[in-house]
């Protein structure tokens, strides 16, 4: 099978569990369920830029992942709660939230007596909508979005 042969050359971005049909990103921890019974198409591809080779998922519901490397489960952001958000990539993973959450929380809590600059502001809505698309796919992503509300509130508070 082209995913679990993916995922073994790729281990340090996404492992595969053949038993429970699962993937966990290994950058997040998280896991997701592969629903096989839905599943539409499974290509390989090679990036343009990279020549590096990924899987894509494509669902039967509309959902679509991608296993990449670097990066681990890519997805469509989700725009649902954050509205319009400039800057956004049409694919992201969790591992670009933990890069953007952390370049958030300096701002935040490393110069504590200066405002948060409008990047901040940005960064914390791309998180935003990655969380949305981690969800979509089915990611359980409860726990960031708890963390990343305490930096959404900050920001609040700091501007006022």
């Amino acid at each position: 099978m082209a995913l679990r042969g993916w995922a073994d050359m790729h281990n340090h971005v996404v492992l595969y569990d053949d038993e429970t049909a699962t993937l966990r990103d290994v950058s997040s921890g998280k896991s997701l369920k592969v629903q096989w019974s839905d599943m539409a198409a499974f290509e390989e591809k090679i990036h343009p830029e990279t020549s590096e080779r990924y899987l894509v998922l494509l669902f039967e519901s509309g959902k679509q992942i991608a296993l990449v490397d670097p990066g681990g489960v890519a997805f469509a952001p989700s725009t649902e709660n954050s509205g319009p958000v400039a800057n956004l990539p049409p694919v992201v993973c969790l591992r670009d939230f933990f890069t953007l959450k952390q370049r958030a929380d300096h701002y935040l809590y490393d110069h504590p007596d200066e405002p948060p600059p409008r990047e901040c502001l940005d960064m914390i809505m791309i998180c935003i909508a990655t969380l949305d698309g981690a969800r979509a796919v089915g990611f359980d992503v409860g726990d960031l979005e708890g963390e990343l509300e305490k930096s959404l509130n900050e920001v609040e508070r700091r501007t006022g």
